[in-house]
């Protein structure tokens, strides 16, 4: 890693003060900037998104999909941690911290609404940062493509009667141009020009180590591009919300707590499950940060629909925004750090599977 790379958390620190004072100092400015979306996808941090999701798109070989299926470990614990455990470690959450722990410092008839946000947030997996997570550490991104995938077709099935079951509202509309965009912007367009962009790395390749090398080569070019991107996106989203932490500071933190102490059970579920099971780390980091990162953008546009613009239940799902970013960068540097527990390779062995040791 660069000297930079290596000091990633405190750009991220600088960012993160640089967007909160870029929303007092040029408001106008921000507004505009945040006006522009679509279905609660903003169309801005979109495309910087996109630069960060771009370098792991080039680096997915559609040749070797089709042997996904024989190492199934870890979209097994994905789909588990995911639909199984998360939604309901998160509304249970809820209720500890807004019907218990908080009730006497926050108004009452309102533990509803924070529960509500919590579980809008817990029933929706990452559909686009997972890319960059799983880019940082160097997860496999044949593997982080089919897990985000099957996420989201059981996302179109199960989100909206997750979420009734656990909030008790049975008219959930589920927020059709929100899904679809974000899936189209986040994982259609980039996978797109990664398939054509590793198209044309490879075409004079003679083998595979070649191709392998062109591929690398290029990523490794593009990586500053993805890394500005990811700090961009942290002054914009700061930026927006900088208003909502400067006047509800104790309110943010209150939210923050369970969302901090969800985000980082969940990744040690998945993480020690993954261990446990022998899965290889480029499959077992990206397969922790999918259930611990959330598909914000979803969450954010049920909470409005249900329950108002400047609700409670919005306002949740928006700290969920703040709060995933410093997160995710931790849990980034604790997997780098921790590759060594696990094995190299998981390799099909007549129809059962063979870890083979580092």
């Amino acid at each position: 890693m660069s000297t930079f790379e290596r000091f990633l958390s405190v750009w991220v620190a600088l960012a993160i003060v640089a967007g909160v004072a870029l929303g007092q100092v040029a408001p106008g400015i921000v507004n505009i900037l945040a006006s522009l979306e679509y279905g609660s996808v903003n169309f801005v941090v979109g495309v910087l998104i996109w630069f960060m999701v771009f370098p792991m798109m080039v680096g997915v070989d559609f040749s070797s999909l089709a042997r996904i299926h024989e190492r199934p470990k870890g979209l097994v614990i994905t789909l588990v941690v995911n639909w199984l455990i998360k939604p309901f470690t998160m509304a249970a959450l809820g209720l500890l911290f807004f019907e218990v722990i908080f009730a006497p410092f926050i108004e009452p008839g309102t533990a509803g609404q924070y529960i509500a946000g919590m579980i809008l947030l817990g029933a929706a997996p990452c559909t686009a940062m997972v890319f960059v997570w799983s880019h940082l550490t160097r997860g496999d991104p044949n593997y982080t493509l089919v897990q985000v995938s099957l996420n989201d077709v059981i996302m179109i099935f199960a989100f909206a009667p997750l979420v009734a079951l656990l909030l008790g509202v049975t008219d959930i509309t589920v927020p059709w141009a929100t899904l679809i965009l974000s899936v189209i912007l986040y994982v259609v367009i980039p996978l797109s020009a990664g398939i054509v962009t590793r198209m044309r790395l490879t075409r004079g390749a003679h083998n595979d180590a070649e191709a392998a090398a062109a591929v690398e080569r290029f990523t490794g070019q593009i990586k500053p591009l993805s890394v500005i991107g990811l700090l961009a996106t942290v002054v914009l989203l700061f930026g927006f919300q900088g208003e909502v932490i400067l006047n509800q500071p104790l309110v943010i933190l209150m939210i923050a707590i369970p969302l901090l102490i969800q985000s980082y059970g969940i990744f040690a579920i998945a993480y020690w499950a993954a261990k446990a099971w022998r899965v290889p780390h480029k499959v077992a980091a990206p397969c922790a940060m999918i259930g611990t990162s959330n598909f914000f953008e979803l969450a954010v546009a049920v909470a409005i629909g249900l329950f108002g613009l400047s609700s409670i239940a919005a306002l949740v799902t928006v700290v969920g925004v703040l709060v995933e970013v410093p997160v995710m960068l931790s849990l980034v540097w604790f997997a780098n750090r921790t590759r060594h527990w696990f094995p190299n390779e998981e390799t099909p062995v007549r129809g059962r599977l063979a870890t083979r040791q580092t």
